[in-house]
């Protein structure tokens, strides 16, 4: 796609029927984004997001997908730790949760675990820039790469992911400028979320774009819909009719035959 020129298009995706419509509306990659910790489970950062919460989504959105590519993020202390361990880690994300490959965060620091992955069959995904798992080193959700020595850093990074054997890199958060001239320099694809349009592809969060999540809007995503406010006022619908004894009617009850009422009421 990158070779054509051709857009490539991401969402995220956390259970089986928002996973179904995503694929339906014609979405090529899914990311099972550790970002569910935070729209989901409703943890305030992605850190507390567990392996197992992660496979437990990932399983529900592979079985919801049949054509879709599932992408699934390595949660934080999943991969850090040593390359051994984000080898085992990786390898259960495609062998328990039937992921196609895994997302983890960091550059030049991970190139060893990147390659050691690849080498073992498991296809990497990089994430340069905002990497939420590191909100506290960098002091909270900053946009990244704005000196010329962290330009340069980030720019070096992601030829350390492509030479490390990553078929793609997300960058988040980054000057447009920067993440023009990185999509220039390597020859994968790179996937822009706060990064402009000069990246090979864009991925958001589902619940950002549908206006489900309504804690607060990100700079870099748009509202595509107002979901949140639909459900609302569907459920407050639903609440007065109960109140009013307007539902359930005839028409979503079952009724008994009477003869057979009739006999029970006799036996009762």
């Amino acid at each position: 796609m990158k070779k054509r020129g051709e857009k490539i298009v991401m969402l995220t995706a956390y259970d089986y029927p928002t996973a179904r419509l995503v694929e339906e509306a014609g979405v090529p990659l899914i990311l099972v984004g550790d970002s569910l910790g935070m729209v989901v489970l409703g943890y305030d950062s992605t850190i507390p997001v567990t392996m197992e919460e992660m496979l437990h989504h990932v399983k529900a959105v592979v079985r919801g997908t049949r054509r879709a590519h599932i992408v699934a993020d390595m949660p934080f202390m999943s991969y850090q730790a040593s390359s051994q361990e984000a080898l085992h880690n990786a390898g259960r994300m495609l062998k328990e949760g039937g992921a196609q490959s895994v997302k983890l965060e960091g550059g030049l620091r991970v190139a060893e675990t990147v390659r050691l992955l690849v080498e073992a069959g498991i296809p990497v995904m990089g994430h340069l820039g905002l990497t939420p798992q590191s909100i506290n080193q960098f002091g909270g959700y900053r946009v990244q790469g704005k000196t010329p020595a962290a330009a340069v850093k980030l720019l070096n990074d992601a030829v350390a992911l492509e030479q490390a054997g990553a078929y793609a890199i997300v960058l988040e958060t980054v000057p447009t400028q920067l993440a023009m001239v990185i999509t220039e320099r390597v020859s994968i694809p790179t996937i822009g979320i706060g990064a402009g349009p000069r990246c090979d592809g864009q991925v958001q969060v589902l619940h950002d774009m549908l206006g489900l999540f309504i804690d607060f809007l990100p700079k870099h995503a748009k509202r595509y819909a107002n979901l949140a406010e639909t459900i609302i006022e569907a459920v407050r619908q639903y609440a007065g009719e109960v109140k009013e004894e307007r539902f359930p009617t005839e028409r979503e009850s079952f009724i008994m035959d009477e003869s057979v009422f009739s006999e029970m009421s006799h036996l009762a």
